[in-house]
């Protein structure tokens, strides 16, 4: 076999495969229950919604100023163990983080301080609402966020307000929660 015949055989493999990829992606069926990887069960919408606000800008212990950041998922669960919440449905599990570092990890984090983050949430659909508290220390950064903040909040539209017990200026997002 000539090198320009073998160059074309192969050409033409890679080309057919890359094709058949394109037209046929996969074999999902819609009535499978929707697994996403190991950390749900059971039949699923897979709706998964991401929600984020602006950070919180807070003073905290002492004179410490700060920056609160937070970010999420609504899903419609249920959720397994090891999950930060086995069991929830129809809830947000949020990510809290504080600070930020200039030089990425190579650099300590500024804006840094122990803090009680208070969520405050509404169900615009059933006009259900609750609050949770939680600590945050101030080592809790990006590196090393606390992620077993779960809001349950119920399937509908939900408006999040997320604040300090220490002055602030508060932040609101709204998600709708599968």
């Amino acid at each position: 076999m000539t090198f320009t015949k073998g160059f074309a055989s192969a050409a033409a493999t890679v080309l057919t495969g890359a094709a058949l990829c394109l037209a046929a992606p996969g074999t999902a069926h819609a009535e499978d229950p929707c697994q996403l990887g190991w950390s749900n069960v059971g039949p699923r919408s897979c709706a998964m919604n991401e929600v984020r606000t602006a950070p919180v800008a807070t003073l905290g212990n002492g004179v410490c100023v700060g920056l609160l950041n937070v970010q999420g998922t609504a899903f419609d669960g249920p959720l397994i163990s090891p999950s930060v919440a086995p069991g929830a449905t129809h809830s947000i599990a949020l990510i809290v983080s504080q600070g930020f570092s200039p030089l990425g990890n190579w650099a300590p984090t500024l804006l840094a301080c122990d803090v009680n983050l208070i969520v405050d949430w509404t169900n615009l659909d059933n006009g259900a609402t609750g609050s949770l508290t939680r600590f945050i220390p101030a080592g809790n950064t990006s590196t090393y966020p606390i992620q077993d903040v779960v809001v349950h909040t119920g399937p509908g539209r939900v408006s999040l307000t997320v604040r300090t017990d220490k002055p602030n200026l508060p932040q609101t997002a709204e998600v709708f929660v599968p």
